[in-house]
């Protein structure tokens, strides 16, 4: 069938180079998930040292507690994100080949994996820190925007969405 508006065919691939015989390729959903992560956590900082945004003119959290709070959320994202796909939609398979589970590059993330990830991060941290859960919930969830949309535009490009 044909299609009234013609499919985009934009290559997922953006560019790659051969290092030590090793080719690294950098994709649209891998910058994707960087500039997300990346201005998600900015507009987190310029929030949080806004101080007429908050009760008291106090934050919830320190621009360095969300520094911190950056790690756990990256990781949150890669191992939920990965974890999901694999429970999600091909456990056989990853039960009997376990050693792909940490073939990230190879393909495979799910949002929802994500995002539980992320939740699990943003608990562990919180208890850590002695910061109310639901405060830290708000905050959070200023940098979730810009990543969905980039991560939609990816899945675009990668001809995931029709």
């Amino acid at each position: 069938m044909n299609a009234l508006i013609p499919f985009p065919n934009i290559s997922p691939e953006i560019f790659s180079i051969t290092v030590f015989g090793f080719e690294l390729a950098l994709r649209w959903y891998a910058l994707a998930y960087i500039a997300g992560i990346l201005i998600g956590w900015r507009l987190v900082v310029m929030t949080v040292k806004t101080s007429r945004l908050w009760v008291n003119n106090q934050p919830v959290m320190t621009p360095t507690q969300i520094e911190d709070l950056l790690t756990w959320v990256i990781l949150g994202v890669i191992f939920g994100g990965r974890l999901g796909y694999v429970l999600f939609y091909q456990p056989s398979y990853y039960l009997q080949n376990p050693s792909e589970i940490l073939y990230v590059w190879q393909g495979g993330m799910a949002f929802h994996g994500g995002l539980l990830g992320v939740i699990v991060a943003g608990l562990v941290f919180t208890t850590r820190y002695k910061i109310p859960k639901l405060s830290a919930a708000d905050v959070m969830a200023l940098g979730v925007p810009p990543g969905l949309l980039l991560g939609r535009l990816a899945n675009f490009i990668n001809a995931e969405l029709w």
